[in-house]
Parts: structure tokens; sequence; C-alpha cells
């Protein structure tokens, strides 16, 4: 019987860390997918002449985007860029990374947008081109500040607030009242 015992506690211990691991890897692969996952974006430029993205969704097939400028009358023009387009124009702008000279890593000072190549990158790096590229970008203050000021986008604005694990101290109760984690409150019973 001790040997049963000891066999079903090994199953136990081995089905645990089966488990235990497959969570793990299924929770690094949700992170991978996120960055990676090819993005269909609407790109406008800005009075300044810089763009910013104003809208972004997640797409199954290839990346692409729409690009919405203005001629010199102030007429809006729409052009669409394929993902090959999109690649030439992020792998352009990480030599300049790269290099040092690219406007991503200068810190934002308060101004929206970047040239296209550069929001093309802040945006769809992981997708556009790998994912060691993307988190080594990312990992870099100035380039990660940068990509927050180019995204206007309430996809990004969605993501980010869900990713970023905070949780709020209110409690809902059954009967539809809230009351915040630090407050008590104390109630007499038959008297």
């Amino acid at each position: 019987m001790k040997h049963i015992s000891s066999i079903a506690s090994g199953i136990a211990l081995g089905s645990a860390g089966i488990a235990m691991m497959s969570v793990l890897s299924g929770c690094e692969s949700k992170q991978q997918e996120q960055v990676q996952q090819n993005k269909f974006l609407i790109i406008e430029q800005q009075t300044n002449g810089k763009y910013v993205v104003v809208e972004e969704m997640p797409t199954d097939g290839p990346s692409r985007a729409i690009i919405r400028e203005k001629d010199a009358n102030g007429n809006v023009t729409e052009r669409f860029m394929n993902e090959d387009e999109m690649k030439t124009l992020a792998d352009q702008e990480y030599q300049k990374v790269k290099d040092g000279t690219s406007e991503t890593l200068q810190s934002s000072e308060g101004s929206a947008g970047m040239g296209l190549a550069g929001t093309i990158l802040a945006v769809a790096a992981g997708s556009l081109l790998g994912n060691m590229i993307g988190n080594a970008l990312m990992n870099n203050k100035n380039f990660a500040q940068r990509s927050n000021t180019v995204n206007k986008s309430a996809y990004s604005r969605s993501s980010s607030a869900s990713s970023s694990g905070s949780t709020s101290s209110t409690k809902k109760s059954f009967f539809g009242g809230s009351s915040g984690a630090s407050s008590s409150s104390s109630t007499n019973y038959g008297g």
C-alpha cells in the first residue's frame, strides 16, 4: 500500500508540473502572439507634417495600412500600403535605430507624431521585423515613450490598459452597491 501511495504522489507531482509548464508556456505564447500579430493601420498626417496612428486593428491577413495625407490645398488623399512596403520602411528606420540617428530614439518633448517610417516601426515592429527586434526596441525607454505618443488608436489604449495589470480597488456587492477596498463598516444586529 505504501508503494502505491508513493506512485500516486509521483503521478500527482508530475501532473502538476506538466500543468504548470503548459500554463507558463501558454502565457509566453500569448505575449509573443500579441507582439507579432499582424495589424491593419490607418495612419494620418498631422498639420505639422508628422504622422500618427488613428486606427489599429489586429488582422489575420498580412499587415497593411491606409495613409491619409493632405495636399497643398488641404484635400485629404488616401493611399494603400501593403506589408512589403511597410517592412521596407520599418527596416530602413530600424537601420537608423542601430546607427542612433532614428527619431524614434529621441525624447518626445511633447511633440505628437513622427515621420512615416518611424510611426510604422513604433507601432508594428514586432509584426513586421520579428519578435526579438520588437522586444529589443520596446526595452529602450525613449523608443517606448515615442511609440506611445504616435499611437492614438482606441485599440492601443484598450490593449495597454488591459495589459498594465492594474486592478480597481472598488468592489461590487451582490446587491449593486460598491465599496472601496480600504473602507470598513460596522453593523449591529439585533440591538
